[in-house]
């Protein structure tokens, strides 16, 4: 597959497409420091077989789009009690960044709708998108997500011992700690091949590695508070998915989501953690195609016709 790039909301991005370029627009945004290639090939495939025109990018300061480098890396224990007391924050960038990247995306490759699909980090992006832009977002699919209200549970104490400790700092020492990380948070009914996994990650890490990226990104999370209110007001049709084996963030959070979107469909998808199990890739794939087909066929049923591509309008 390759990747191209854009300048959207001065800065450059990398991303890639499946499927018909005529078909409606599908963008796939990715999590807390993962680059795009964390959505595999086969699973956007079988997206685009869908009918639609799939795009993958990698988030800002993550992968081959524009690192912000000349950004100071945050100090996220002092974040963290900051936020917990309600202080201001001061951070390189937030979420509404992020979000008017995904907006200016769209502008620049003449998109003037799309179905969201953005998992754990992405999905927060996504939420703001859907409820400020809801004239460009023409359905939302949350995937391992939260709104970040205080009160869902966190991860289990051996997650977040394994989240702040040491990060890697070479090769070998980033796949040991992404594959402990998938024994922790992912899925413990389908896990990955040990070795098909080992090739991914150091394919991962010759690619792109930039863990004050991922510090930034993180930064931004904790900055940028919850969204309850976003998803309360949000009318975009809503699919919300969930894996029950996720202890990173726990199902509550996706149960929660549903609750506070109206109309909105909850799916727990049975032994899924906080990854994408090759297994599962067809089911979740086809709930998302099934969603958003379904959007499509009311715009058209409704006499709005098939959904816009050449829009131009500021993030």
């Amino acid at each position: 597959m390759k990747h191209k790039f854009v300048t959207a909301n001065g800065l450059k991005f990398c991303y890639d497409e499946f499927g018909d370029p005529d078909s409606p627009a599908m963008l796939l945004i990715m999590g807390l420091g993962t680059q795009m290639i964390a959505w595999p090939e086969p699973f956007c495939e079988r997206l685009a077989e869908g009918g639609f025109r799939v795009i993958r990018y990698d988030n800002r300061d993550i992968g081959l789009s524009e690192s912000l480098s000349a950004e100071p890396v945050p100090n996220l224990p002092v974040l963290a009690v900051a936020s917990r007391f309600g202080l201001r924050l001061r951070v390189p960038y937030t979420l509404r960044d992020m979000k008017r990247d995904t907006v200016a995306l769209l502008d620049e490759l003449d998109i003037g709708r799309a179905h969201l699909v953005g998992a754990s980090m992405g999905g927060m992006i996504a939420h703001l998108a859907a409820s400020e832009h809801p004239d460009r977002v023409a359905s939302m699919t949350s995937m391992m997500s939260t709104s970040g209200a205080r009160h869902l549970p966190g991860p289990p104490a051996d997650v977040r011992r394994h989240l702040i400790s040491r990060p890697p700092a070479n090769e070998d020492q980033y796949v040991q700690r992404r594959l402990r990380t998938l024994q922790l948070v992912g899925s413990r009914t389908h896990p990955a091949d040990p070795d098909a996994l080992e090739k991914r990650l150091r394919l991962a890490y010759r690619r792109s590695f930039r863990p004050e990226g991922y510090m930034r990104q993180l930064a931004a999370v904790i900055a940028s508070g919850d969204r309850v209110a976003a998803l309360r007001r949000l009318q975009v049709p809503t699919l919300v998915i969930h894996g029950d084996e996720d202890r990173l963030v726990p199902p509550a959070a996706s149960e929660h989501i549903a609750r506070l979107v109206p109309d909105s469909r909850l799916e727990i998808i049975e032994g899924m953690g906080h990854d994408l199990p090759e297994p599962l890739w067809p089911r979740l794939a086809d709930l998302i195609v099934e969603h958003a087909s379904s959007v499509a066929e009311q715009d058209t049923t409704s006499g709005s016709g098939a959904l816009p591509r050449a829009s131009r309008r500021a993030g």
